[in-house]
């Protein structure tokens, strides 16, 4: 019998293919916050993940709040309930951030513009971060993959939070888009050639 491809539908609405490598690296990232990353334990919790995600009855789909909670349960299970309060507080952490962060349409070139950033208070030029903006304007305008978008998304996302800013220039999130759209097609470019 084939089994057909398990569908995640993300937070935003989109949908992906299910991705065992991504469930290994959010276990092992888990481990890591208690000091025990451990990519062969890891690997095997995903592979637990994976089987039971794809042994459930006729289900073809399930949301990544879903899948977050099988993880949490399997950390726990085997007792590494450190890991799964830990995986919960960083996902708890992001949607914080992610609500307290907002874009600001402004071109930063000169330091009139960052004044202009600081009086954006109530302004119509300003809208609440969401990468997956990100992803929508790389896939539609420029024609990239869905996965290669979403990866690019994330690094930018990571790059913004880790900067601890709450209004974002537009012009900032286009120039970490391009540096890491450059990144990420060199990488694959050099994947290919060897």
């Amino acid at each position: 019998m084939i089994q057909t491809q398990l569908k995640v539908i993300k937070a935003d609405g989109s949908v992906e293919e299910y991705a065992h490598t991504k469930v290994m690296g959010t276990i092992n990232n888990a481990l890591d916050k208690i000091g025990q990353a451990d990519v062969y334990i890891a690997e095997q919790l995903a592979e637990v993940v994976t089987y039971f995600l794809y042994h459930r009855q006729n289900r073809r789909s399930a949301t990544s709040s879903e899948i977050f909670s099988i993880i949490k349960a399997v950390l726990t299970a085997i007792s590494y309930e450190d890991a799964a309060i830990g995986l919960s507080e960083y996902h708890f952490e992001r949607r914080l951030k992610r609500s307290r962060t907002e874009v600001v349409s402004i071109d930063i070139q000169e330091l009139t513009d960052a004044e202009l950033l600081a009086g954006t208070e109530g302004t119509n030029s300003r809208c609440r971060w969401d990468k997956s903006r990100i992803v929508e304007d790389l896939v539609t305008k420029y024609d990239l993959c869905q996965t290669t978008a979403r990866v690019i998304a994330s690094m930018v996302e990571e790059k913004i939070f880790n900067m601890g800013i709450n209004l974002v220039p537009s012009s900032l999130i286009k120039q970490l888009v391009l540096g890491d759209t450059a990144t990420v097609l060199r990488a694959q470019q050099q994947l290919q050639t060897a």
